[in-house]
């Protein structure tokens, strides 16, 4: 089974994918059709997309049961946690979490990469040899 929700795309859009399945309510699309067709239909719902955003549901062997993908709007992000796929909302709390998460972990990982680099560029100055 595949569900694919479209928001603001154009009206040929929807047209196109009614052909192969079901509108059960304005937008949502709902069909069973091979991994092959289903991809075909992703990647024409992603070129014909002009805004709005698509979203797409099916099923798949892993611990929750399905796979979720998503094209377009960026307020709502996929986050891999332990497996299960979780749907984080973009506000101004989760921009102000992430900007905190991401200052410390840039300067955590130039240190863990090069962590001679600073103590040698004191230590080696012209200054301090001259």
């Amino acid at each position: 089974m595949v569900v694919i929700v479209l928001e603001n795309v154009p009206k040929r859009l929807r047209g196109e994918l009614s052909r192969w399945m079901l509108e059960v309510s304005t937008g949502v699309f709902v069909g069973s059709m091979t991994a092959l067709v289903r991809d075909l239909l992703w990647e024409k719902c992603v070129e014909k997309k002009t805004a709005g955003r698509v979203c797409m549901m099916y099923r798949t062997n892993n611990e929750q049961g399905f796979e979720v993908r998503t094209h377009g709007d960026t307020t709502r992000v996929l986050v891999d946690f332990d497996g299960l796929t979780l749907v984080a909302v973009k506000n101004a709390e989760w921009q102000r979490i992430h900007a905190k998460r991401k200052k410390p972990k840039a300067t955590e990982n130039l240190e863990k990469a090069n962590p001679e680099s600073i103590t040698q560029d004191s230590d080696t100055s012209e200054g301090a040899n001259g």
